[in-house]
Parts: structure tokens; C-alpha cells; sequence
């Protein structure tokens, strides 16, 4: 059996028509169930519906063979796991963000930024001798609006969410961020007559 740590939401639906795409059995998925471990009905595959962020932790681990999750979760995470594909899925890219009447705020000896890249936040950051990252797990756009932070570091896809609250991009760090499939170093040997056959379906579907 092949197993898959998929993220809920959005890039779910994704990830299972790519998936059905190379012949996996993946009617499971689209049933209304809130059950998080899945298997298909031929029992070749099962699926664990995770957070988008745990995906990288459940494929180190190797509860789950593949993963798919976002680029920018691998970048946060740093989990030793193999990079297997770019899916082209859900591209985006990692920003910083902030008023642009303000756009000088960068130069401030002290800056607060509000984002859930913690990890990622303070590598970028790592050479600013006064730099307070303020942890946030929700609508971060809030963060510049009430003051809480001076500029945010946060995924952007279209910009209208930033449009909406009087942001803008200052900077771009990342582009390019896409889905990526993601495999256990271990299981990628031992169970290589099985991942290695669908991994290349899956090259030959995203091209």
C-alpha cells in the first residue's frame, strides 16, 4: 500500500484529481466524511488528511510514503525528506507587506513582523540587530491595520486580500511557490517498485 499525507482544503481537491490523473483510486476523497484516515477501495492507497503545515512531519516521519504540501511549508519546516516534483499548483509567492506610504519602514532600526513563518522570518532577518517577530495564525493582514506589527511576511496569490486593507507588497522573497510532492527517504527505497512507477506518472502529468 502507498500511503499519502494530503493537506485539507484547497490544494486537497487539487492533489486528488492529479492523483486520479495517474490512475490512483481516489474516490474516497471526494466522499462527505470527517474521517482523516482513508483507504481506496482497492486498498492500494490510503490517505491521511493533515494540516497543509504537517505534511512535511507526517512524510519525515514515514507514517506517510508522499506527501504534497506547499513550498513554502518545506521552506518553514526543514524536515529531511526528498523533493520530488514541482506540481504547478497554487502558485504563489512569500512577501513582505506593509502601508505604502511606508514603504522606509524596512530601514528602521526596529521592525515587527507579524507572519506564521517564524523560522523562515528570522533567516531572512538574520542580519538585523533589532527585529521582533510577532507570531499569527490568522488573517495577518490585521496585524499593520492595528498596529500590532509594522509589516507582515505572508503568502500572496492575487494581492486582493492586501488591496482590501490598504497594503501592498514591499518586497518579494520567494516566487515561485508552488505544491510539491515530497517523499520519505527511507520508503522511497524500500518501496521504490511501487513510489517509483506513480512518481513518474505524475512528471508526465504535470508536464
Amino acid at each position: 500500500m502507498i500511503t499519502f499525507a494530503l493537506p485539507k482544503g484547497r490544494l486537497a481537491e487539487k492533489s486528488a484529481a492529479l492523483l486520479a490523473k495517474c490512475g490512483v483510486d481516489t474516490a474516497v476523497l471526494n466522499e462527505d466524511t470527517r474521517k482523516l484516515v482513508l483507504e481506496s477501495a482497492d486498498g492500494r492507497c490510503g490517505f491521511f488528511l493533515v494540516k497543509p503545515a504537517d505534511v512535511p512531519a507526517y512524510v519525515e516521519a514515514g507514517v506517510a510514503d508522499l506527501g504534497i504540501v506547499g513550498k513554502d511549508t518545506l521552506i518553514e519546516e526543514g524536515r529531511d525528506l526528498y523533493e520530488m516534483l514541482d506540481l504547478k499548483m497554487g502558485e504563489c509567492r512569500l512577501s513582505i507587506a506593509g502601508y505604502p506610504e511606508r514603504r522606509d519602514v524596512l530601514t528602521n532600526p526596529h521592525l515587527r513582523v507579524a507572519t506564521k513563518y517564524v523560522n523562515t522570518a528570522r533567516r531572512i532577518f538574520a542580519d538585523r540587530e533589532e527585529i521582533e517577530i510577532i507570531p499569527l495564525h490568522g488573517s495577518i493582514e490585521l496585524a499593520p491595520v492595528t498596529g500590532l506589527a509594522d509589516v507582515i511576511f505572508d503568502v500572496v496569490q492575487t494581492g486582493s486580500t492586501l488591496k482590501a486593507n490598504g497594503l501592498v507588497v514591499l518586497e518579494d522573497v520567494y516566487t515561485g511557490i508552488t505544491a510539491r510532492l515530497v517523499a520519505n527517504k527511507v520508503c522511497l527505497k524500500t518501496k521504490a517498485e511501487e513510489l517509483l512507477p506513480l512518481i513518474e506518472k505524475l512528471r508526465e502529468a504535470v508536464k
